[in-house]
């Protein structure tokens, strides 16, 4: 999360657009920015499954990263549009990278539901998990999500964070949580689309291939820089701040 925001912050000063793509060193449970869920999870059985908690700069609810892969986006406002048209671009590209591994994945319309594109969650969603039902604008297969994604402006930059389900473990969220709840959708995975489960340089390569194909031909590999890891060090300690991870 530090290094996301890190890259934010670069984009800002920098006018650069950065997608980067990852998985997760052990199982986390990440809370939206403004996510309602102080008292809202069974911490001690998080611990015994060893899962940990992170809060995310950009908004939304709550998602298990385990079995899934991350990307995230930072752009400078100013080049990616308002809201819903660099929802739309950042779309375009994860439709062709879906399409690459051979996956008719599809956004919902406008009509389907509503506008799930908010990007600070002025509201402040509670436990309801990100992927318990798609919204407008977002990516699905066979009408069940597949990609759950949030986006979070500030001082002329934007990050975007996305998850994409290689394996459905999202209904385990119903048991971590304190409130009862309704059980928990399927959700699309990649698994079940192609069959088999891909790696996730797999996901990466077609998603940098997107880029490549949709946006810029010459885009770069990210280069380490002292300035970025000095950034990402200095922003790392709110991301371990139980005073962040549970202020709502």
């Amino acid at each position: 999360m530090a290094l996301d925001e890190a890259l934010m912050l670069r984009a800002r000063h920098g006018q650069l657009w950065t997608l980067r793509v990852y998985s997760w060193s052990e199982p986390t449970l990440s809370l939206g920015r403004n996510q309602a869920a102080r008292g809202g999870y069974r911490l001690p059985l998080l611990r015994e499954r060893g899962i940990g908690i992170v809060r995310r700069p950009t908004g939304g609810r709550a998602i298990l990263h385990d079995r899934e892969v991350t990307y995230s986006v930072t752009a400078p406002v100013g080049a990616a549009g308002d809201l819903r048209e660099s929802y739309a671009r950042i779309n375009r590209l994860l439709l062709a990278a879906l399409r690459t591994l051979g996956i008719d994945a599809v956004v919902v319309g406008r009509g389907d539901g509503a506008l799930g594109l908010a990007a600070d969650d002025r509201g402040g969603p509670g436990l309801l998990p990100c992927f318990h039902h798609p919204s407008s604008g977002e990516i699905t297969v066979g009408g069940r999500k597949l990609v759950g994604s949030a986006q979070w402006r500030r001082d002329g930059a934007l990050l975007q964070h996305g998850s994409i389900l290689v394996d459905d473990d999202q209904m385990a969220l119903s048991s971590l949580s304190t409130h009862s709840a309704a059980p928990i959708p399927v959700s699309a995975t990649l698994r079940h689309a192609l069959g088999r489960a891909p790696a996730v340089v797999e996901v990466a390569d077609a998603l940098f291939g997107a880029v490549r194909a949709l946006e810029d031909p010459d885009a770069t590999p990210l280069e380490d820089s002292v300035a970025l890891e000095d950034t990402t060090r200095a922003l790392r300690a709110r991301y371990l701040d139980d005073g962040w991870t549970w202020r709502r």
